[in-house]
């Protein structure tokens, strides 16, 4: 696309001219490529590797810095303040080729991570040393105050805007879960974030950048609204960005003179060999593997947005000479086009061995994964119901769900509702590209239609609505569900939502003792840390000693990246003391015994009065493991 933007631009044939539309695309274009780098992360993975990427990006700004310096003052003989504006470019650069390793599935890779950790240390750097310099050649000094200015404007800029946007995108999202209206509203966070930036002076992509991080857990990988996102962004503002870089290059520069030719090759050289240096040096130093090295490379020998800023304001304040323009860039240039092919070559090697990896272990076995039945009849709460049981696959998971609506007499406005709650159900699985069966069955009897589709779709689990009623009559489950209970041997899932899954803020689960002894005790655990996983929510597993311990195992076994906190509840009124702490936007599980089983327990008998006293308005999921 570059190229593209060369040919087609004022310097190529002219058959596009770069007016305010690519340069306003071009603009959104970049701060789209930060803030999805930021949003796609797995914040587990981010987490794991922030110290790593903290080491990473000092020696990404340093060492481009330090030869960069030396370089272009006995190289173009020019001034210190001249050659330090122009290391300041070495010293920075841009996610270029991030939408690659998306488009490969690599975004929790430790090398990726490390990348986008360290751009943003390397980046911040390199615009506070660029300020520095022009203010150096407005005033003639460099003040400190002036720094620890901006460092305490971006402390609170980071408080603001960490703590405000989630609180009113939750409240948002809770109220509308149009993906179309939560697209629009999510971009203008994305605009507001960035602008507020650049007020307080700093770049326009950092603040794009930390809006991805802070809406991160509010946008699941397996959403409407982060297909959206990816969509628009790599159909329009990104191309807008990449055809626009290549309209400003001006290839004709290279037969203008020896000198010309000279400064290209010297700064291509510089700015390619330094970031190879601060890779490789990070690789040795962080233990990572050469894939992954090369992986790092790759992603950040590319220049744009800090770049292009740096060389236009240089020129403007004298402190850069034409040749040294041009020369900064069709360095660009190559520098986009090496980030481009490295990241490609590299991305592909690491799926290939992942793809084989996962393959010697029979993890893409279709029968290992999910086949989840969900039964919905009401139009309102399928959607929710639907969402829960796509969150709880396994990413890699492609096997069909059925969505099951039964009906047992013909009244027309019965059966209507029904379609509508499948057509809800089916969209859901669409918006997250996994295909779901929509199954309509006339059937005198509903636990008895439940249990045989579950049987002819194998089914793994069964997914269902919990009965709702505002007065405890004859039980809290209402007498269908627990005929349910008693009729399949299957995992049973009961939820009850008032808000979107994806803005509830924590998971309790309850685990009631000796769960660990029950037949589907892993495969519950999975689910319920894929959850959490996918919606990036902590989760706090209330259960005995002896059980949280192989709660941690089953966690670390399966290597799900969630963020587990673990409470100790030897008995009933533990449960009670711990129960206080959950608020009306969390999320309770509770993990139920089926009567004789091992987990079975008289203790936890007043569990249904409790909830339905205490927790009538709290989103609850009453889970029933597999047994025998």
């Amino acid at each position: 696309m570059i190229i593209a933007g060369i040919v087609v631009g004022p310097y190529g044939f002219n058959l596009l001219e770069r007016d305010a539309s690519f340069k306003i695309f071009g603009e959104v274009g970049i701060l789209y490529i930060m803030f999805q780098a930021a949003v796609e992360i797995d914040m587990f993975h981010m987490r794991q590797n922030f110290r790593k990427g903290m080491v990473f990006g000092l020696l990404s700004f340093s060492i481009p810095l330090i030869i960069g310096l030396l370089a272009s003052h006995y190289a173009f003989n020019v001034g210190w303040d001249t050659s330090l504006l122009i290391a300041s470019m070495y010293a920075s650069h841009t996610l270029m080729s991030y939408p690659t390793v998306s488009k490969f599935g690599l975004q929790n890779n430790p090398g990726a991570l490390i990348a986008v950790t360290g751009t943003i240390i390397a980046v911040l750097l390199a615009l506070i040393t660029l300020a520095q310099v022009v203010a150096f050649k407005t005033t003639g000094s460099v003040e400190l105050i002036n720094v620890l200015r901006l460092l305490a404007l971006m402390v609170c800029y980071m408080v603001i805007v960490g703590y405000s946007f989630p609180w009113i995108t939750r409240r948002v999202f809770a109220a509308n879960n149009d993906p179309i209206i939560q697209y629009i509203f999510i971009l203008a966070l994305v605009f507001v974030a960035s602008l507020y930036a650049k007020l307080i002076g700093l770049e326009a992509i950092l603040g794009a950048f930390y809006a991805g991080l802070v809406l991160n857990r509010m946008i699941p990988e397996r959403s409407a609204l982060m297909r959206n996102l990816k969509f628009v962004g790599n159909a329009v503002f990104i191309p807008y960005f990449l055809i626009g870089v290549g309209m400003l290059i001006n290839i004709g520069i290279l037969l203008k003179s020896w000198n010309v030719l000279w400064v290209i090759a010297n700064m291509t050289f510089v700015a390619l060999s330094t970031k190879w240096i601060a890779a490789h040096l990070a690789g040795r130093i962080l233990s990572l593997s050469h894939l992954d090295t090369r992986l790092i490379y790759g992603l950040t020998s590319g220049k744009a947005a800090a770049t292009i800023a740096a060389t236009m304001v240089g020129f403007e304040y004298g402190l850069l000479n034409e040749d040294i323009m041009n020369g900064a860039v069709i360095m660009i240039l190559v520098c986009c086009i090496v980030a481009s092919v490295q990241t490609e070559r590299v991305a592909k090697k690491i799926r290939i061995n992942l793809t084989a990896e996962y393959l010697k272990k029979d993890e893409l076995v279709p029968g290992e994964f999910a086949r989840q039945l969900v039964a919905v009849a009401n139009p309102l709460t399928s959607e929710g119901i639907m969402r829960i049981a796509m969150y709880m696959r396994a990413p890699i998971n492609h096997n069909p769900a059925t969505a099951l609506f039964i009906r047992s007499d013909d009244n027309p406005s019965v059966i209507e509702m029904g379609k509508t709650a499948l057509r809800a159900a089916v969209s859901v699985g669409e918006s997250m590209d996994i295909e779901i069966k929509a199954v309509e069955r006339y059937d005198l009897n509903v636990v008895s239609g439940i249990t045989n589709v579950s049987l002819e779709e194998n089914a793994t689990e069964i997914l269902i609505g919990m009965h709702r009623k505002s007065n405890i009559v004859d039980s809290f489950y209402g007498q269908m569900i627990e005929q349910l209970i008693k009729s399949t041997n299957k995992m049973i899932i009961m939820a009850r939502c008032f808000i979107p899954v994806d803005t509830m803020r924590q998971i309790f689960v309850m685990v009631p003792p000796k769960a660990e002894y029950e037949t589907g005790f892993a495969l519950w655990v999975m689910r319920v840390a894929r959850l959490a996983s996918q919606i990036s929510s902590k989760i706090t597993f209330m259960a005995h000693t002896d059980t949280i311990e192989f709660v941690r195992n089953c966690i670390a076994d399966e290597q799900i990246p969630a963020q587990a906190s673990f409470r100790n509840m030897a008995d009933w009124d533990d449960f009670i003391l711990l129960s206080g702490e959950i608020r009306p936007d969390d999320l309770l599980i509770t993990i139920g015994a089926r009567k004789g089983s091992i987990s079975d327990s008289s203790e936890f008998d007043p569990l249904p009065q409790f909830l339905a006293k205490h927790f009538s308005r709290h989103n609850l999921i009453m889970l029933y493991p597999k047994q025998f």
